[in-house]
């Protein structure tokens, strides 16, 4: 029933997006299995359940994603949705009052720990391409699996002579209206430089094999193990490591530093909630 469901939802979304719902619901539906339920079916109390059978294993924000994930699918299901039934809320409240609601916020990538990075990125073309990954991610503050979008060809100049990359989807743009994303002389010279190697055509972050040879595209999940690498070799004692995230979290720090507003910091980020930014600004700023 869960392939049909996803067929279903073909096109409607993101390919991260579908992955992140598809791999959600195959725990949850294993546990209906075992627990002789349907998801069809579901009751507010068999919900409860669910979550307490979990809440010891997983953290909150990865129970509150899953609870998430099964409303939205139940509901483009046309099944009943009792994910907000009062069982449902009484049980998340004696979970927020025993674990908190805290989330684990990703380590900031500042203007200062991408240059300590930098510094220990080799004269070769895997050094040029993670030099590249530091100062896109860093300028461009966007997500992962958008920093692999970027192409060649999304590289545009403004009346004004200013640098800048088309961004033609995000997650808070998921039908394509695209923007253009400024970058400094700079980086816009980096990209001069790794063009000249990876070729005109194609994405800019390339994957790298043992024999130097450059991929179609680097995996976002990939950005992660370089940082971390990078990380190391750097000598950075941070934790938790840094991930993607980390440019995001880094960049806004530096611009509130600066004394940016945060409707500019929002702007720049792509974000839509404040309480989003002022998540990440709290967790850091000291």
């Amino acid at each position: 029933m869960l392939d049909e469901l996803f067929e279903r939802f073909d096109g409607a979304f993101s390919e991260n997006t579908l992955r992140a719902y598809r791999g959600d619901m195959i725990e949850i539906c294993k546990w209906c299995d075992e627990n002789g339920l349907s998801i069809e079916n579901l009751e507010g109390e068999d919900i409860a359940r669910y979550i307490e059978s979990i809440e010891d294993q997983l953290a909150v924000a990865t129970i509150r994603r899953r609870l998430a994930t099964l409303s939205s699918v139940l509901g483009l299901a046309g099944f009943v949705d009792n994910t907000r039934s009062p069982e449902v809320k009484l049980t998340l409240k004696r979970m927020y009052r025993r674990k908190g609601r805290a989330q684990k916020q990703a380590s900031p990538l500042t203007r200062e720990i991408k240059e300590q990075l930098i510094a220990v990125c080799p004269d070769d073309t895997r050094g040029l391409r993670n030099r590249v990954l530091l100062e896109l991610g860093y300028e461009t503050m966007r997500r992962r699996s958008e920093l692999c979008a970027f192409k060649f060809s999304d590289r545009v100049t403004g009346p004004n002579g200013q640098s800048g990359l088309m961004m033609r989807f995000s997650k808070t743009d998921q039908y394509g209206k695209g923007r253009i994303i400024s970058i400094s002389n700079e980086l816009n010279e980096l990209l001069d430089e790794w063009e000249a190697i990876a070729g005109h055509d194609g994405y800019i972050l390339r994957g790298i094999s043992t024999g130097l040879n450059l991929t179609p595209q680097l995996c976002p999940h990939s950005i992660n193990h370089i940082l971390k690498k990078l990380q190391s070799d750097a000598e950075l004692g941070i934790e938790p490591s840094l991930t993607g995230h980390s440019f995001r979290v880094g960049r806004a720090l530096d611009l509130l530093n600066e004394g940016e507003s945060l409707p500019k910091i929002m702007l720049r980020g792509g974000w839509t909630s404040e309480s989003t930014v002022m998540r990440y600004l709290r967790a850091w700023e000291f």
